[in-house]
């Protein structure tokens, strides 16, 4: 077991689950924290690979796949953290982590990734569990902004299936650096035109919340992640990943006061145990 792996693909959830907290805590625009996030990210990573003496590996043209996905990971990013400020942090991440879900569907029928019954029957689980989040009922007493929340996490979730299904069409020959540090630079050119066309006043403790955003859930998170995915199977860092959305209902509920009911408890724990049991089918299925 590769302990130093493990504690980072935990560390690496934890720190993206914070993106949530600095919005909330920062009160600027979506696109703000986004741009921001992306931006100070890509810095953050350029310089850790000037100072590892790898800056070599960004010479290499990261192909169009690569350029693609950094849009899609704006958006994703973007309709997240509207969400978040919309709706209850426990219903974006949920709704958010069943992107795996419909990325699987869409390879069942048009890539070719066949799904067998064992499959079917954990994203069926999965629905189930988003259905005891919602609480088996589409009630929006909680007023519009509550629906609106939801349906950015919608959006949210079809650019983060995107992102999954993008991934599988970048060349094994772009190194992981590299296509970290272009996806997020990309993701920072997206969101400039929306950010100059806001342009909201930053305080001097708005910046340093800004500059946390860009360090944790966007430099370190990533660079955790790469390094943990160099140590780990794909699948273990799968089933760890499932630390971020168990961060964020904690986050919700120790900041922010946001409480959940034991059926809304009962649904987190059916999304997570179904994502958590796919990716071990997976890691079977590649090994046999």
């Amino acid at each position: 077991m590769d302990t130093t792996g493990i504690a980072l693909a935990i560390l690496s959830a934890l720190f993206m689950g914070t993106i949530g907290v600095f919005s909330r805590i920062t009160g600027l625009p979506a696109e703000t924290v986004t741009f921001f996030r992306l931006l100070l990210g890509a810095g953050f990573l350029a310089i850790f690979l000037l100072a590892t003496r790898q800056a070599v590996t960004l010479r290499r043209w990261p192909t169009w796949p690569v350029i693609a996905n950094g849009a899609l990971l704006a958006g994703f990013i973007i309709f997240y953290v509207q969400a978040m400020n919309l709706t209850s942090m426990a219903n974006a991440i949920m709704l958010v982590y069943l992107a795996p879900v419909a990325a699987s569907v869409f390879a069942h029928f048009f890539m070719g990734e066949r799904l067998n019954p064992a499959g079917w029957i954990l994203i069926g689980l999965a629905m189930l569990g988003f259905a005891a989040m919602m609480e088996f009922r589409l009630d929006f007493a909680d007023g519009s902004n509550h629906a609106a929340g939801l349906g950015l996490a919608t959006l949210a979730m079809l650019c983060y299936a995107g992102f999954i299904l993008m991934n599988r069409r970048i060349r094994p020959h772009v190194p992981v650096m590299t296509r970290a540090f272009y996806q997020l630079l990309t993701g920072a050119l997206v969101m400039l035109p929306f950010f100059l066309h806001s342009r909201p006043e930053i305080t001097p403790g708005n910046g340093l919340w800004l500059l946390a955003t860009g360090l944790i859930p966007g430099f370190l998170a990533i660079t955790f992640a790469v390094a943990a995915l160099s140590r780990l199977p794909a699948a273990t860092f799968g089933t760890l990943a499932y630390f971020e959305p168990l961060a964020v209902v904690f986050f919700g509920w120790t900041i922010f006061g946001e409480n959940l009911s034991a059926l809304q408890l009962a649904g987190c724990a059916t999304i997570m145990a179904s994502g958590c049991a796919k990716a071990l089918l997976a890691s079977r299925t590649a090994t046999l």
